[in-house]
């Protein structure tokens, strides 16, 4: 009994300090998650906190669960540290599997097209295709999503995305080779497509309060201030100036 309650307390001590270091590894990946892959509102509207929270938890609670299992100080030293090793493997194989799952859905772009905006994650994109733009417009490891607008398409073009598109393919906004600048031609478009914040209001009265922020912030009078929908995980609208320019996001549906 005295070796059984030894045992218990010397695997919970070392449970606790693997969760400790855990936690300290996984505020360390949040700084990144949610400091620049996710900024907000993509944290929300992308699904950032949920996927990050599913992936994370799971590394957390079995890293020191298994250590808990495992420890034992009556082992030998050597199968000890075996034990032990391979805890910390599988848990960095998990880690490593879970931030390749977050980069993959991280939202690289949020482009405007017509009457909408749409967020453009890693993965809905050819990475070749990436690497074909400028550099100023090619996402890396430490920067977070760019507004981008769309250039006018050829009809050859029209007719090669429209065939894809009606089959499941890639429409203009999964292609990087139409991106352009969001500079203020493209703004101008935008806004000319938006809609006046109080239909928004009207549909959603309980958003009268953020929008009446937003509007204090941009310091433009509330009636030229317009949305345009979002096309994301969840309903949100990108809320724009008369300069066209996105001045804050709401959450929903703008359609």
């Amino acid at each position: 009994m005295k070796i059984n309650k030894f045992r218990y307390k010397s695997a919970t001590k070392a449970m606790g300090w693997h969760f400790a270091g855990s936690l300290l590894v996984a505020f360390l990946v949040a700084a990144v998650v949610f400091g620049v892959w996710f900024p907000n509102p993509y944290r929300q509207l992308a699904g950032g906190t949920a996927l990050f929270f599913i992936v994370m938890g799971v590394d957390i609670v079995c890293g020191p669960l298994l250590t808990l299992v495992l420890f034992n100080p009556a082992k030998p030293k050597r199968e000890l540290f075996m034990d032990l090793s391979m805890v910390v493997v599988l848990q960095l194989a998990a880690l490593a599997y879970g931030i390749w799952t977050v980069h993959q859905a991280r939202p690289l772009y949020l482009v405007h097209g017509v009457d909408r905006f749409k967020v453009i994650a890693l993965a809905d994109v050819d990475a070749a295709e990436l690497v074909k733009l400028p550099e100023a417009l090619q996402p890396s490891l430490f920067k977070g999503p760019q507004t981008m607008g769309l250039r006018e398409a050829s009809p050859e073009e029209r007719k090669t995305v429209m065939f894809e598109s009606v089959q499941g393919g890639r429409d203009y906004g999964e292609r990087p080779g139409f991106y352009a600048l969001y500079d203020a031609a493209q703004a101008a478009k935008a806004y000319a497509k938006a809609k006046p914040v109080e239909n928004f209001v009207k549909k959603h009265p309980s958003k009268q309060a953020e929008l009446d922020k937003l509007q204090t912030q941009a310091g433009a009078d509330a009636k030229l201030l317009r949305y345009l929908p979002i096309i994301a995980r969840q309903d949100w609208v990108a809320v724009l100036n008369p300069k066209g320019e996105i001045v804050g996001y709401v959450q929903g549906d703008g359609f």
